[in-house]
């Protein structure tokens, strides 16, 4: 028995919404893993609340921005700007305990 004509027609655009979803959040994913920076233009761009709608954007941005270090393991050197702008502060070049912390406290 041959299916009906817009029974045809329906799989073909559930087909291609599908690919369409499924390439909208691998650019998504890529843009997770990028620098801060560039992942903020893409973002930029994106219209709206759209991407948090229609994308799992937490769960990706859980395993995107996990990281591999694990408690006991040295922290990275980085640099950071100081508050009044005037230099940069490299941490290791810093000779006491220094102690981050990311978060909010209200």
């Amino acid at each position: 028995m041959a299916k009906p004509a817009w029974m045809k027609i329906a799989i073909r655009v559930v087909a291609g919404l599908l690919a369409v979803w499924i390439a909208f959040v691998a650019f998504v994913t890529w843009a997770m893993n990028q620098p801060p920076e560039k992942f903020g233009r893409v973002m930029s761009h994106m219209p709206g609340p759209v991407v948090f709608l229609i994308a799992p954007f937490e769960t990706l941005w859980m395993q995107a921005r996990a990281g591999h270090l694990k408690p006991g393991d040295p922290a990275p050197d980085f640099n950071l700007l100081k508050l009044d702008k005037t230099e940069r502060v490299q941490l290791s070049s810093l000779h006491q305990p220094v102690v981050l912390i990311f978060g909010s406290y209200t």
